[in-house]
């Protein structure tokens, strides 16, 4: 099966000077884990997941370094979103982006999600997001295909 017939078309995005809370709300109402950061070309330069919004609440290692003690408090570490609810998704996308064809085998989509501990995947055709396929639908669409699920 190709992933163009398993990829979600309609996927949200953010864009580099996006917000912190912008892009935690957008994963949050569209109930996904990860979306990709499009430019002005619509080009995808990047991805922010659940991880990147949550990691950013973590000290960077120069500013733990400098001032070990103040990251100790991990009820002060909940309340750091609220602090940072402006910074601009640029300072803590991922900029190395894998990405998928429609044209390629879920296979080879899920192959690349596992070997690189990722969920989901920018389907790009043309230097342009046209989808996103998650490891959850083709788990599911293989689950379903050979054991009638």
């Amino acid at each position: 099966m190709k992933v163009k017939e398993l990829m979600e078309q309609h996927t949200a995005s953010v864009t580099p000077e996006s917000t912190y809370e912008e892009a935690a709300r957008i994963l949050y109402s569209n109930d996904v884990s990860g979306v990709p950061v499009i430019d002005s070309q619509e080009k995808v330069v990047g991805f922010v997941s659940e991880k990147d919004i949550v990691r950013i609440l973590y000290p960077w290692y120069r500013s733990f370094y400098e001032s070990p003690e103040s990251y100790t408090d991990m009820e002060a570490r909940e309340s750091k979103a609220g602090e940072i609810r402006n910074t601009k998704v640029e300072v803590f996308m991922k900029r190395n982006i894998l990405t998928v064809s429609p044209e390629d085998q879920i296979m080879k989509a899920c192959s690349v999600m596992l070997a690189h501990d990722i969920n989901r995947l920018p389907v790009v055709e043309s230097g342009k997001v046209v989808g996103m396929v998650s490891r959850h639908s083709i788990y599911k669409v293989i689950l379903k295909k050979n054991f009638g699920l």
